[in-house]
């Protein structure tokens, strides 16, 4: 079964890839010659993953998902959240988005975080929303060379090391992406049976 990820970024797409089971291949916007920024202009990640399949819906007519994920920091009321990827501003990068955050908590003693992906499931005619949270928090400086986004500088609970400091594998045993992508997977066996 092939199955539309409404995403540009390799990075997720591989990582999405290595969680679903064999039979289930990922197709991106790239790999359908769409070079168009799908605009994230919903203020949830809910509504923002269903803009994103939709999307999709309405330009290919085929079966999608598409994914929002946040950061939420507790001592910053929830931020960056749904402006995760746009923190430090909209020509920002990721280690600019990182800067910004250890900048904000620098002289907070509370570091608690926890990372959560909304994911909408366009499946025969019907949206569906998965969700996965992990909780943990944000070290004091950047960890690890692997991962991608926030993952240097998140560390999940009881865990002693930054999603960067793991492996693909090891990081999609318990990340928020894996657990929502679960969530998922299992819908759609359900409906295979």
């Amino acid at each position: 079964m092939q199955l539309v990820f409404a995403t540009h970024n390799k990075n997720k797409a591989k990582e999405i890839q290595s969680i679903v089971p064999n039979g289930i291949q990922i197709v991106t916007l790239d790999d359908l010659n769409c070079t168009e920024d799908i605009p994230e202009t919903e203020n949830t990640l809910e509504g923002n993953a269903r803009l994103k399949s939709q999307f999709v819906v309405d330009k290919f007519k085929l079966n999608c998902f598409a994914d929002d994920t946040g950061l939420e920091i507790e001592a910053l009321n929830g931020e960056p959240g749904v402006y995760s990827a746009r923190y430090a501003g909209e020509s920002c990068n990721a280690d600019r988005n990182m800067q910004l955050v250890l900048e904000n908590l620098s002289e907070m003693e509370n570091r608690n975080a926890q990372f959560r992906t909304v994911i909408s499931l366009f499946w025969e005619g019907e949206t569906h929303l998965f969700e996965g949270v992990v909780k943990g928090r944000i070290v004091e400086e950047r960890r690890g060379k692997d991962g991608f986004g926030y993952d240097p500088i998140f560390e999940p609970e009881n865990c002693g090391k930054t999603f960067a400091e793991m492996d693909l594998v090891e990081k999609n045993t318990l990340s928020h992406r894996s657990r929502a992508l679960k969530k998922m997977v299992e819908f759609l066996q359900n409906q295979k049976n």
